[in-house]
């Protein structure tokens, strides 16, 4: 990768970690005995919210994982869930955190979506086209596996990055030829013209991850442990009634019914406990993003995974 090029992709992928904070709640000091949980809308934390998990804890909401790990380098929140990329991005960006859980891979939950009108057949037939992703998000890994999967680099496409708000109408409106997100935009985004070109199926696993702040981690432990132990039950229960979960989460989501069960029946997955085989894949894909140069230092993933949670998930 030319050194320009480097310079330009590790300064805007840096400005991820500088994302605003949430959108509602996400204060920045709460009680000693209350939990301070960031949640996106579509994380399995949604329907854990919705059906009342966790009496009296605050909630707040982001839009992207960048922007709940920056609420945790603020102090806003105690735990929240991300995808596979932020947590590297934030470690990068000297944010302090534990990985506390995880989930079962979720291939299936990120796309890129093309229009089918300009017949594209595989990524590969992007070169010299514009991509659209949001830095710093899950897309970020798919990105790299898909190039390195077509045999292309970096250089060889037009890379946008754009927030899911920005990224939809700019799609819409073919101001870019592909985007890469994640569910529930994807789900929302598969209109009549719309086409998958790929997912991230033999590519990334696309896990979800449960961060934690060091402090909450050793003075509220009891609070997380019970909490997590809800919220896993709560979602092996809606796996196993999905059309109740979907009356449930549609308004939660602001989104209708048939929209929120087909995004939910491929992205909403079992939660995992951490491992040392979790930390290997992060350090993986951790490593991938400093050889690149999309990262400006070496991580050590590893050292951020926490087993001390993990019986709330057995």
């Amino acid at each position: 990768m030319p050194t320009s090029r480097r310079r330009l992709l590790t300064g805007t992928l840096a400005a991820a970690f500088l994302a605003g904070c949430g959108e509602e709640g996400a204060g920045t000091s709460a009680a000693p005995g209350k939990l301070r949980i960031g949640y996106q809308r579509f994380g399995g934390l949604s329907l854990s919210k919705a059906r009342g998990d966790a009496p009296g804890a605050e909630w707040s909401l982001f839009e992207s994982g960048p922007a709940l790990t920056e609420a945790l380098k603020a102090g806003a929140i105690d735990i929240g869930q991300v995808g596979e990329a932020p947590p590297i991005f934030a470690a990068a960006g000297k944010i302090d955190f534990k990985i506390i859980g995880t989930s079962e891979p979720v291939p299936q939950g990120e796309a890129v979506l093309v229009k089918s009108a300009k017949g594209f057949k595989s990524f590969a037939d992007l070169k010299g086209k514009t991509v659209a992703l949001n830095k710093g998000s899950n897309v970020n890994w798919l990105l790299v596996k898909l190039l390195e999967q077509s045999g292309l680099a970096i250089d060889d496409i037009n890379v946008k990055y754009l927030k899911p708000a920005e990224g939809r109408p700019a799609f819409d409106n073919d101001q870019v030829d592909a985007w890469i997100i994640w569910d529930p935009y994807f789900a929302l985004a598969e209109q009549p013209g719309v086409q998958i070109l790929a997912d991230a199926t033999n590519l990334a696993n696309n896990r979800e991850y449960i961060l934690a702040a060091p402090d909450a981690v050793t003075g509220k432990a009891d609070l997380i442990s019970e909490f997590l132990g809800r919220y896993r039950a709560t979602t092996d229960w809606g796996i196993a009634n999905a059309d109740e979960r979907a009356k449930i989460l549609a308004p939660e989501l602001k989104i209708d019914e048939p929209t929120t069960k087909r995004a939910l029946a491929r992205s909403a997955k079992p939660l995992a406990p951490v491992t040392a085989d979790v930390g290997a894949e992060l350090q993986t894909i951790a490593d991938g993003f400093t050889k690149l140069g999309l990262i400006p230092v070496e991580v050590d993933m590893k050292a951020r995974i926490d087993e001390q949670f993990n019986e709330a998930f057995l």
